[in-house]
């Protein structure tokens, strides 16, 4: 299956000082791979490398994909590029859709909780649960008016009344304590999008929440640390038998892949969840953004993760 598709950019839309809507299109207007809600796409920004962007069109616009691209001043440069290279008829190389903050289709009820460009995956989201006539509502925090993208669509969107605003500059207007105790059900599901102090401060809200029902987006991590207490250990490939030594400094997933073993990586930041790997035996040491505790039990990201015990055995 093709992995990566060549597109044209379409339009680019000012949404913020500092955010852009991007709207793409196959470059010969076939229909673009399928995706859902919550799904994002690699864009091979050049010198910059890989960076992922979710999808925040309807799932059903089979002739265009839209993401949303804050600059950020002190990134690593790929937005930067967006911004300041690409404009309509422009060539793109990007990747299929993948999904790793999918709806719970088995929920009652849905809270969309996005902050700044963390709004993005969750207009992908309320437009599939309109749809299906689900029960939602979508919280939508920002900075300030200025701050908000995407404002011109959810005014005209069929369930703009489902949406509810925060402004840190204005009088609050959501309290996320009370919000979350008053829906806190067996059926309900609560999904956010942000950044860390936010989904921080979403998450202490919500402290009783079990796992299975909280669905995180993390748009950017921290760079992968190496600790001091960081120690050696092996990788084992259990369908090959090789065995790899990692060391202290390194990622499982530079050893297999300076070592020729046929491996994906996208972000290396434990985010998007390309490099994620079944594991037989061992204790990771997990330190991904992109899986929830259950599915920790059986994978590991190879880009982050380090290991508790001696030997971590991969089904590869």
């Amino acid at each position: 299956m093709e992995t990566t598709l060549n597109v044209r950019i379409e339009a680019v839309t000012e949404e913020t000082a500092e955010i852009r809507r991007f709207e793409l299109v196959a470059e010969h207007g076939e229909a673009l791979p399928a995706f859902e809600a919550g799904a994002h796409i690699d864009v091979y920004t050049g010198s910059a490398g890989v960076r992922q962007y979710s999808l925040c069109n309807a799932p059903w616009e089979r002739h265009r994909y839209v993401i949303g691209v804050k600059r950020e001043a002190q990134g690593r440069g790929g937005s930067a590029w967006m911004h300041d290279a690409l404009r309509p008829g422009a060539s793109l190389k990007i990747g299929t859709p993948r999904n790793n903050f999918a709806i719970d289709a088995a929920a009652g009820r849905h809270l969309l909780f996005g902050a700044g460009i963390g709004i993005t995956p969750m207009l992908a989201m309320a437009e599939t649960l309109a749809r299906n006539d689900a029960n939602f509502t979508l919280y939508y925090f920002t900075r300030s008016a200025a701050h908000q993208a995407f404002k011109d669509m959810l005014a005209r969107s069929p369930w703009a009344s489902r949406v509810r605003y925060q402004l840190d500059d204005g009088t609050p207007t959501i309290d996320l304590a009370a919000e979350l105790a008053a829906a806190a059900s067996v059926s309900t599901h609560l999904y956010m999008c942000g950044p860390q102090g936010f989904m921080d401060a979403v998450r202490r809200a919500a402290p009783s929440w079990p796992e299975t029902h909280v669905h995180l987006e993390y748009f950017a991590a921290l760079p992968v640390e190496h600790l001091d207490g960081d120690q050696p250990f092996e990788i084992e490939l259990a369908r090959s038998g090789e065995t790899f030594h990692i060391g202290q400094d390194e990622t499982i997933a530079q050893v297999l892949l300076d070592a020729g073993v046929d491996i994906m990586t996208s972000c290396e930041q434990g985010v998007c969840g390309t490099c994620v790997t079944t594991y037989l035996e061992g204790e990771p040491d997990h330190r991904d953004f992109c899986l929830n505790k259950r599915e920790r039990e059986t994978r590991v990201a190879l880009c982050c993760a380090r290991a508790r015990t001696a030997r971590l055995v991969l089904d590869l």
